[in-house]
């Protein structure tokens, strides 16, 4: 697990983090209808390498493209193409990692494509404030458990699934580190959070079943009824009495 404990650290990571940042402005702009998540993801590559850092899923365990774009049924880990065209009422998580100055950040957004449905709304609603409030919990002497439990109260509140087959995770040095970071679980499980600590915090919601199924192309994953997923995601620095938003 990575844990900064000075501010030359931190800077670095801001760097890396602040790439991101300009990246969802930028897709805010772009992820309209008509337009390929594939066109998202050659435009994602750019602002990524014209700040002089790299791509951090591209190549990945073989992952061919530089951000996940996952449409509608789709929670996580869908592969960009010219074929899928987004369109009026769709909803789409893009997942982005960068790595910079020797330091990974990691994280996703979902955006509405024009009018989408009252439903829709509702889910990405929730699932931001998941984000929120799971972060208002990553604070030092807290456990990794108190950000999963507020997760998981607040989806099944809205009368959502939180995803379980996959979950957030320590970033830093590395893209995927110690600890694991579910959706779920009893308040005050897991480890002890220590300040310094980088996470990243990625609620995945459905608006039905929480079950998932993978997609013969072995990264695709989608909810099991075919309905609606939202996914958003911050890497963080655990604080003392408050968590550093990097991304």
């Amino acid at each position: 697990m990575t844990i900064l404990t000075n501010e030359a650290e931190i800077l670095k990571i801001r760097e890396s983090g602040k790439i991101i940042k300009d990246i969802f402005l930028r897709l805010q702009e772009i992820a309209k209808a008509g337009v390929s998540t594939a066109a998202l993801d050659r435009e994602v590559e750019k602002i990524i390498c014209e700040n002089g850092a790299e791509p951090a899923f591209k190549g990945y365990k073989g992952y061919p493209a530089s951000i996940c774009a996952s449409v509608n049924e789709v929670v996580v880990h869908g592969i960009p193409s010219e074929d899928i065209i987004l369109g009026d009422g769709d909803i789409v998580g893009i997942d982005v990692g960068v790595k910079k100055n020797e330091y990974y950040t990691d994280a996703a957004r979902t955006f509405a494509i024009g009018t989408i449905d009252d439903e829709a709304k509702h889910l990405i609603e929730v699932t931001r404030q998941c984000l929120v409030k799971g972060t208002e919990q990553a604070v030092a002497d807290n456990r990794v458990s108190d950000i999963s439990n507020v997760i998981q109260t607040l989806a099944e509140g809205a009368g959502f699934k939180e995803v379980r087959a996959f979950v957030g995770h320590g970033t830093g040095r590395h893209l995927h580190e110690a600890p694991e970071v579910p959706n779920w679980g009893e308040k005050g499980k897991g480890p002890v959070l220590k300040e310094g600590l980088v996470l990243a915090i990625e609620p995945m919601i459905n608006s039905g079943r929480r079950e998932i199924n993978v997609l013969d192309d072995g990264w695709t994953a989608v909810t099991s009824d075919g309905r609606l997923s939202a996914h958003f995601e911050d890497t963080i620095i655990v604080g003392n009495k408050k968590a550093e938003i990097i991304t």
